[in-house]
C-alpha cells in the first residue's frame, strides 16, 4: 500500500525509498515485530479466558509435557495477523505472487484454525478428521499450483528447474501441477509436524523464510539471476516483503513461545506457515531447494513415515516415539537442548540451500 507514496516523488526525496523492496522490506520486518509485541499479551489473555484448559495434551505423549497442561493454543493467529498486516501495508498490491501466497497462507491457516477449534472445544487431540484436512489442503493446492504456473513467465511454465545445474529445466508437462500441489501441502504438513515443542518450528520457520526471501528477492531480478545463471521470474522479489514480514512477526510470537511457552502456536499456525513456505518455493521455481532450506521439516516428516511403515509391517517401531523430536525426548535429551540443536541444523541446511544460488 505504502509503495503508492512513489507517486509523490520526484525522484529524489524520501518518498522515493518506497520505490525499492529492501526498503520496504525493513519496514515490513519492523512492523511486523511491533504487531507482535503490541498485540501478543492481549491476545494470549483472550485466548486463555476463551479456551480454559487450554490444547490437550496427548496421555502417550513424553511425561515432562503434562507439565504443559491448560497452556493456550492458536497463537498463529499471532503470527498470521502480523503477517497480513505487514505484508498489505508495504507490498504492492499489483503483484500476482504476494496475492498467491497470501491467499495459500490465509487458506492453510483457516484450516488449522478449526482444527485448533474443535480440539480445544471437546478437549481431545483428534480435531477435524485428517481426511477432511488433507482434502481441503489439496482443494487449496490445486488452486495456488494453477496460479503460479499462468503467472510464471511462457518460457517457465511447467518447467522444473534443477538446483546447481545452470540453465537445466525439465519439462514436467501435465506432471508439474501435481508436483506442485504436493510440495505445498506437503510443506504444510511438514511443518506441522515439527511443531511439538516450545519454539521447535517457529525458528526452523523464520531461518527457512529467510533463505527463500533471499532466493525470490535475486531471482526477481535480472541483473541477479544473469549473474547467478538462475532462471529470472519477474515479479519474485516482492516476495521478500512477505517474507521479512514473517521474520518479523515470528519473533514477536517466539518472545512469547520460548520455553516455557505462554502459547502455542497451534495448527493455524504450522499450516499456515508451512503452506507459505511452499507457495514461496514454487513462485520462484525452487522447488526442489525447499527441501535442503526445509530439510529439518523433510526428517520430521519423514520419521512419522519411517515409523508407520515399519510398525505396519513388522509391528516393531523404529524411533521409540515419533516425530523424531519426540525421540529425543525420549532418549533423556532436555527439551531446550533439542530445540537449539534443531535451530542450529536449520540454519545450517539454509546456508547450504542459499549456496545453490551460486554453485553452478
Amino acid at each position: 500500500m505504502l509503495y503508492w507514496l512513489t507517486a509523490l516523488s520526484d525522484g529524489g526525496d524520501f518518498f522515493n525509498l518506497f520505490r525499492y523492496i529492501t526498503f520496504r522490506a525493513g519496514g515490513a520486518f519492523l512492523t511486523a515485530l511491533i504487531f507482535g509485541f503490541v498485540f501478543g499479551r492481549p491476545l494470549i489473555n483472550v485466548l486463555r479466558k476463551r479456551q480454559g484448559k487450554g490444547q490437550p495434551i496427548r496421555d502417550d505423549g513424553p511425561e515432562g509435557h503434562q507439565a504443559k497442561a491448560g497452556t493456550p493454543t492458536m497463537g498463529g493467529l499471532l503470527i498470521v495477523g502480523a503477517l497480513l498486516f505487514s505484508t498489505l501495508v508495504w507490498a504492492r498490491w499489483d503483484n500476482p505472487f504476494v496475492w498467491l501466497v497470501l491467499f495459500v497462507t490465509l487458506s492453510f491457516g483457516l484450516i488449522g484454525f478449526a482444527d485448533d477449534y474443535a480440539k480445544v472445544s471437546k478437549q481431545n487431540t483428534k480435531g477435524v478428521p485428517g481426511k477432511l484436512r488433507l482434502a481441503l489442503g489439496f482443494a487449496i493446492a490445486i488452486i495456488a499450483a494453477l496460479w503460479a504456473s499462468w503467472s510464471h513467465p511462457v518460457g517457465l511454465q511447467n518447467q522444473l528447474a534443477l538446483p546447481v545445474f545452470k540453465d537445466t529445466l525439465v519439462n514436467l508437462g501435465l506432471f508439474y501441477v501435481p508436483f506442485c500441489i504436493c510440495v505445498i501441502v506437503g510443506a504444510a504438513n511438514a511443518v506441522n509436524l515439527t511443531d511439538g515443542l516450545d519454539g521447535l518450528a517457529i525458528m526452523p520457520v523464520m531461518i527457512a523464510a529467510g533463505a527463500l526471501g533471499i532466493i525470490a528477492y535475486a531471482v526477481g531480478r535480472v541483473d541477479f539471476t544473469e549473474y547467478l545463471d538462475v532462471h529470472y521470474v519477474p515479479g519474485t522479489g516482492e516476495i521478500l516483503i512477505f517474507s521479512a514480514a514473517l521474520f518479523g512477526g515470528g519473533l514477536g510470537f517466539l518472545w512469547y513461545n520460548a520455553p516455557p511457552a505462554a502459547v502455542f502456536m497451534g495448527d493455524t499456525g504450522s499450516l499456515a506457515l508451512g503452506g507459505a513456505l511452499g507457495a514461496i518455493a514454487v513462485a520462484t521455481k525452487h522447488e526442489l531447494v525447499l527441501a535442503i532450506v526445509g530439510g529439518l521439516f523433510v526428517v520430521e516428516a519423514l520419521s512419522v513415515i519411517i515409523q508407520v511403515l515399519y510398525f505396519k509391517r513388522t509391528g516393531k517401531r523404529v524411533f521409540l516415539m515419533a516425530p523424531i523430536h519426540h525421540h529425543y525426548e525420549k532418549k533423556g535429551w532436555a527439551e531446550p537442548t533439542i530445540v537449539i540443536r534443531f535451530w542450529i541444523i536449520s540454519l545450517i541446511l539454509a546456508m547450504i540451500g542459499l549456496a545453490t544460488l551460486k554453485v553452478r
